[in-house]
């Protein structure tokens, strides 16, 4: 089967998903599918790269652990991949509930998602992925704009997103689902050409 055989009209489960064996990457959301973009460029690997680093070296000795894409995050209840409709890999995700977490990826809401916006995605991201992330329970939603050196936070506040003001160059980022993190955003963006 290759991607062009694909009815984009149907809806689809993490069953199918699985049994894809093309290259194109795909995300699920609510059954519809997503192309993604092509792999992600420099700058966007090295932001990747430096939040990674940055919550890694934190978490270490606590039980939050953190995952670089590609990693499944099926944004569901159900361990059933026939029910199961969504089906993510945002760019990091922070999880603190080890029984989330199986051999094939993350089943349930991380408590943080953090997606860096590529030419192309930002759509997707703000619309779409804004909506299941609410919907599924993630406490924090981090977008991360290169272009644009700035940082926006959801926060999960009785069911709906609450935006922080918007972060850029000077400003630091925490969180309290993580207390004592923080993220330089004058490190982060410091040597990054757009």
């Amino acid at each position: 089967m290759q991607f062009s055989d694909l009815d984009l009209s149907k809806s689809y489960t993490y069953a199918d998903y699985l049994k894809w064996q093309f290259n194109e990457r795909l995300e699920l959301i609510k059954g519809k599918i997503f192309k993604m973009s092509p792999a992600p460029g420099t700058v966007h690997q090295r932001i990747s790269g430096i939040v990674s680093s940055e919550l890694y070296n934190y978490l270490k000795g606590k039980p939050c652990q953190v995952f670089a894409a590609p990693f499944d995050v099926r944004l569901s209840r159900t361990i059933n991949d026939s029910q199961i409709t969504t089906v993510l890999q945002p760019d990091v995700s922070i999880i603190c509930d080890p029984s989330k977490i199986d051999a094939r990826g993350a089943i349930g809401a991380p408590d943080i998602v953090v997606e860096i916006l590529s030419p192309g995605n930002n759509k997707k991201e703000l619309q779409n992925k804004y909506e299941v992330y609410e919907e599924a329970g993630v406490q924090e939603y981090w977008i991360i704009h290169p272009n644009e050196r700035t940082f926006l936070k959801y926060m999960l506040v009785n069911g709906s997103y609450q935006a922080s003001r918007l972060l850029t160059g000077g400003d630091m980022v925490t969180t309290d689902i993580l207390p004592g993190f923080s993220l330089d955003l004058e490190e982060l963006f410091k040597d990054i050409e757009v």
